[in-house]
């Protein structure tokens, strides 16, 4: 079993209290997925588990043992990091295989470990190649590669895919969901700062702030049903639109938010709120339309199809229901009484689930 269980995890860096009260249950075959603001501590928090970071207090239980003293290299995980940390002068072939060789596998079986693992990954034909012959998505796959043949309880994956064009995103982020899919016992913990990523891999991800946890949940139902002003803020892209003071007490909330594609313009002065256009981006299946209603920032209204608006021109709109608008008190807390209930979208949006798990391997550029 690759069950991960963190109790009261406290880590510091001298008066530096970086993470706070880490609580988190992840269970065998569970692909979860942390983001947050840089600097929130989620990177920190997967050194912890794998053990690069030791931890100032609280358990880190991994298949039901306790790790807080366990090395890095007995805790039965795997590491996959940004920097695919590749031994330049080894062979694709070397790389994958270089910890067997530590354990002393035999020659057929070390052979055959690491051809399982480059057809799963369609590394085959590559793997008599030195590293700065491959591309970045390669070289990537390698690294997940030589995670895979260690066959570790819990892949690690920090960051992955940062240093990729985003064609090249896209198809190793396939690549992931794919190994996922093949690896169904294994866990998977992943450190994202992108939302496509999160919502498009994870069974369940945890939105972190400032060293705490803020929620946990599957991509739609943070999406759907936000319990903070800081979740609802920053799942979704484009962010949630935000309006405060006569706007919001309407809805008898001090806060009030809406995703743009929970928006529609419509005649002048006959939606709750008006403005001027400040520009629209034209993407071919949707637009975007930014307003000018005298925030500090513009509010998005997203439309199918392209958009005709020009700048400088004065436009009303409006939530195209009630139940989609969030309400928040001044807390930052979700208000459930009342006139609007917040959070119920519609089902135009889909996020994949993810299901099956494994991580990489340790570094050495």
């Amino acid at each position: 079993m690759s069950d991960l269980r963190i109790t009261s995890l406290y880590k510091r860096y001298g008066n530096v209290e970086v993470l706070k009260d880490i609580n988190l249950e992840i269970r065998s075959g569970e692909f979860i997925v942390f983001v947050g603001p840089s600097g929130c501590g989620k990177s920190t928090l997967l050194r912890t588990i794998s053990g690069l970071e030791t931890i100032t207090s609280g358990t880190i239980e991994i298949g039901g043992r306790v790790v807080n003293d366990v090395a890095p290299s007995k805790r039965g995980i795997a590491m996959v990091f940004q920097s695919y940390a590749l031994y330049p002068h080894m062979t694709v072939f070397d790389n994958m295989a270089y910890s067997l060789k530590l354990q002393r596998t035999p020659a057929a079986e070390m052979r055959e470990k690491v051809e399982a693992a480059a057809d799963m990954l369609q590394l085959r034909p590559y793997l008599e190649r030195l590293p700065k012959a491959l591309s970045g998505g390669q070289r990537q796959r390698v690294a997940i590669g030589r995670a895979i043949v260690r066959n570790p309880e819990v892949f690690l994956f920090d960051e992955p895919l940062s240093n990729l064009d985003a064609a090249l995103r896209v198809a190793t982020r396939m690549e992931i969901a794919k190994l996922k899919e093949s690896l169904p016992q294994t866990t998977m913990v992943y450190v994202t700062h992108d939302q496509v990523e999160a919502m498009t891999l994870a069974d369940r991800i945890v939105v972190l702030n400032e060293g705490r946890v803020m929620q946990v949940g599957s991509p739609m139902e943070l999406y759907d049903h936000p319990q903070s002003l800081f979740v609802a803020g920053f799942i979704g892209s484009p962010k949630m639109n935000f309006l405060t003071g006569e706007d919001a007490a309407k809805y008898g909330a001090a806060t009030v938010g809406v995703r743009p594609e929970h928006l529609e313009i419509r005649l002048e002065g006959k939606g709750a709120w008006s403005g001027k256009v400040i520009y629209s981006e034209n993407l071919g299946s949707d637009s975007y339309v930014y307003v000018d209603i005298g925030g500090e920032e513009p509010a998005i209204v997203r439309q199918e199809g392209k958009a005709s608006y020009h700048a400088g021109q004065t436009i009303s709109f409006g939530p195209q229901g009630d139940l989609l608008v969030h309400r928040f008190d001044a807390e930052g807390e979700p208000v459930t009484d009342g006139v609007a209930t917040p959070s119920r979208a519609p089902a135009k949006r889909s996020a994949p689930k993810a299901t099956a798990r494994k991580t990489a391997e340790k570094p050495q550029a």
